[in-house]
């Protein structure tokens, strides 16, 4: 990121490894987007790292035209360049006005969104190009806050701007070094209370910080500013690791090595150190809350919480899921997983009414895979259920996954549903029970298509 701060220092973070800012001024400066994107790609890989420059009018579609160049020079050698150890390879421009036209032939999983790309190709949009001929309106009714923001990519939009703005004064926070910090752990540490200050400020505006100016400026006048973006809540923990990762980016660009001493012991810092560090909200989105640990916040444990983030910058911020209660009618669709930290809320709210939903209590145990069951009446046969939710016979003993009998003792049900009713290949229709077997133990039952399951068990 510091090679790349070389042409434009507003950069923004997207994660690590990947980072994107505004072309306009430094292509006037350096003589157009190739001749710049050229410079860039030999400036890094001369460093010793792998490099592809996409320019797009859009980030999402600068990412995709950054991959593409990736991709083109792995499978075009001969169009690669020497430069120093590395192989440049030539970058992806996408002219101007042409974003939509480069997008439209894309499939719809690039969009990141599988659940809805799943549904789009169900029926029948398969392309962003197809995608994009919807209207807001219709993607929005159809699909969601999610759909639309997804709509707005497909044509070439993104959901926010990449600008560079001046935060508010009032949530910004910083703190003085007197004498000024020669380590970089107190930098972190007073990073984190920083952020804790900062949150409590935009929690009583009802607000949360996605992205972060983080300023340090040195006792020599020297001053290292960075963005840094984080797709879910920007935590005390995850800002106080990217202040960690912004000094230690610092010391590497100045051919000294990341935690070790360079003549001013661990963790140290150039020799006069840290004056001043700042934290500027610079992107903000309405907070909609969290879902508190089970005995209070207090005692979640921070290695929990670190390690979490910390593989989110190794592999991505979907490697780290964290279940939360969603909308649906079975125990199986009442919870999701989603990236750790994440604000966005789920796409099925659940305090929406589901026609067919079974009551309360929630099971305590849900299969991921359903267990094949057998449900039979008094003389043996097996108990089906019509269309209409008519049942050939009481309910009368149960055999799971090939078990012995056990003698139904009470149940209620069916609850019917039909469910995709409007796609022909995964449309169904089934029924639930709740059963009480005579050996005390209570079980959810569901009978499709002719054959019995058990989805879940209570205690």
């Amino acid at each position: 990121m510091s090679v790349v701060q070389e042409f434009c220092p507003q950069i923004e973070v997207l994660r690590p490894g990947i980072c994107a800012f505004g072309v306009r001024g430094p292509a006037r400066y350096f003589g157009g987007e190739a001749e710049l994107a050229r410079k860039i790609t030999e400036s890094v890989t001369g460093r010793g790292f792998g490099c592809g420059v996409g320019v797009a009018d859009g980030m999402f579609a600068a990412l995709l035209a950054s991959r593409d160049a990736l991709v083109s020079g792995a499978a075009d050698p001969a169009g690669a360049q020497i430069a120093g150890a590395q192989i440049t390879v030539p970058p992806v421009i996408v002219p101007a006005g042409e974003t939509p036209a480069y997008l439209a032939s894309r499939p719809v999983t690039v969009l990141g969104a599988p659940e809805l790309a799943e549904l789009l190709v169900r029926l029948g949009i398969r392309t962003l190009g197809d995608f994009a001929a919807l209207t807001s309106a219709d993607a929005e009714n159809r699909f969601g806050p999610q759909g639309l923001l997804a709509h707005r990519l497909a044509r070439g939009l993104d959901p926010r701007p990449l600008v560079i703005r001046q935060p508010t004064a009032n949530v910004s926070v910083e703190q003085e070094f007197d004498p000024p910090a020669e380590r970089s752990e107190p930098v972190v540490f007073a990073a984190k209370a920083l952020a804790r200050q900062m949150h409590a400020r935009l929690a009583g505006a009802g607000l949360a910080c996605v992205r972060l100016k983080v300023q340090v400026t040195c006792d020599n006048g020297q001053e290292i500013t960075r963005l840094w973006r984080h797709d879910g809540l920007l935590s005390d923990l995850a800002v106080a690791e990217r202040v960690r990762w912004q000094l230690d980016g610092w010391l590497a660009s100045r051919g000294e090595p990341a935690g070790g001493d360079g003549g001013r012991g661990h963790d140290g810092v150039e020799a006069g150190g840290v004056r001043s560090l700042r934290l500027l909200p610079d992107q903000l989105v309405r907070d909609h809350g969290r879902q508190l640990g089970l005995w209070g916040d207090a005692l979640v444990s921070d290695r929990v919480s670190r390690a979490a983030i910390r593989v989110q910058a190794m592999l991505g911020h979907e490697a780290v899921r964290q279940p939360v209660l969603t909308g649906g009618r079975g125990p199986a669709d009442q919870a999701i997983f989603v990236p750790f930290g994440d604000t966005r809320p789920a796409g099925r709210p659940a305090g929406q009414p589901w026609p067919g939903q079974i009551p309360a209590p929630a099971p305590a145990t849900v299969y991921q895979t359903p267990r094949q069951a057998r449900v039979t009446d008094r003389a043996g046969a097996l108990v089906t259920v019509t269309g209409r939710g008519e049942m050939s016979a009481d309910p009368a003993q149960l055999s799971v996954a090939g078990g012995r009998a056990l003698v139904i003792i009470a149940w209620t049900g069916p609850w019917p549903v039909t469910e995709r009713w409007w796609d022909p290949v995964q449309a169904c229709r089934k029924a639930r029970f709740q059963l009480v077997t005579v050996d005390g133990s209570a079980w959810l039952a569901v009978i499709k298509d002719g054959d019995w399951f058990i989805e879940a068990c209570y205690d």
